[in-house]
């Protein structure tokens, strides 16, 4: 493996553009990474601009890049050299951050899908929402922002809750309208939260039941820095008869799709390379 090759992984989502610069060596390291808010722009410039500022911020030009790959809605990145699937990023990013993986939850803004793999961060089989069920980041910074919420602020209101109270909607527009007559009715923030977040995992927890998850559990996308909805999904967990000390988070976890895609990076470099110089 060459030594000190330079990476960039970057996944573009519906809601947000994350972007990993990665060293690619022996010890794989996460130079900078960078978090950008797409907020109706179109996200081809948002990832542009990302690529741009990662860059910039780290004294770089795009030529120092070996190999920039995405992952997401790959369409949109003018500039990378290869895509791979969201799942195998997922996988590939929480095996990084955590050891002995077996299963990863990427909990992102319009589905989630539960992802059993092998040791080496491999797809073995996996399941998802549908994409109208009420189970999906999107959802949450829907409810947030009609109670009046930072999308930050969410998860430390739902610890606060004594009395959650869930929707009833399956479909994302009537659980929407159950949280509205729930606000008519003068349940608490907090309790409508951690009801939503009661939802969300509810789905999350049905997923792995049905790969019948055992082991490692790593959560992964945008909820997985959600306080309340990793505590809730153990919590969830718990009653479902999975261990909750075996469910993980990773400050880095909203990354993970980058990250991966970052690492496939150095790895489809390489080989390319190793194939280049044997011919």
């Amino acid at each position: 493996m060459d030594n000190g090759i330079i990476t960039i992984g970057i996944d573009v989502g519906s809601s947000y553009v994350k972007t990993v610069l990665l060293s690619y060596s022996e010890n794989i390291e996460i130079l900078d990474h960078h978090i950008e808010k797409i907020r109706k722009r179109n996200p081809a410039i948002v990832a542009e601009e990302s690529i741009n500022f990662l860059l910039d911020k780290n004294n770089l030009v795009y030529e120092d890049i070996v190999y920039l790959a995405s992952t997401g809605e790959g369409e949109m990145v003018e500039r990378k050299k290869g895509h791979f699937y969201s799942m195998t990023t997922h996988a590939r990013g929480a095996t990084f951050l955590f050891n002995n993986v077996d299963f990863v939850v990427d909990m992102g803004a319009l589905y989630v899908k539960a992802i059993k793999i092998d040791k080496v961060g491999r797809v073995l089989d996996y399941k998802m929402t549908g994409q109208c069920a009420s189970g999906s980041g999107q959802f949450i910074e829907n409810i947030s922002r009609y109670l009046g919420l930072a999308i930050s602020e969410v998860g430390e209101m739902s610890l606060k809750s004594k009395a959650p109270e869930t929707p009833s909607g399956i479909c994302a527009v009537l659980a929407e309208t159950d949280v509205i007559n729930m606000v008519s009715r003068g349940i608490s923030t907090p309790d409508i939260v951690k009801g939503i977040h009661i939802s969300v995992a509810n789905r999350v927890i049905k997923l792995l039941n049905s790969l019948k998850a055992d082991g490692t559990i790593v959560l992964t996308g945008g909820m997985a820095s959600n306080i309340g909805m990793v505590q809730t999904v153990k919590e969830l967990a718990e009653k479902a008869g999975l261990n909750p000390d075996n469910i993980k988070a990773h400050p880095n976890s909203i990354v993970a799709g980058a990250l991966g895609a970052a690492i496939w990076a150095g790895f489809r470099y390489n080989k390319l390379n190793a194939k280049a110089l044997s011919n």
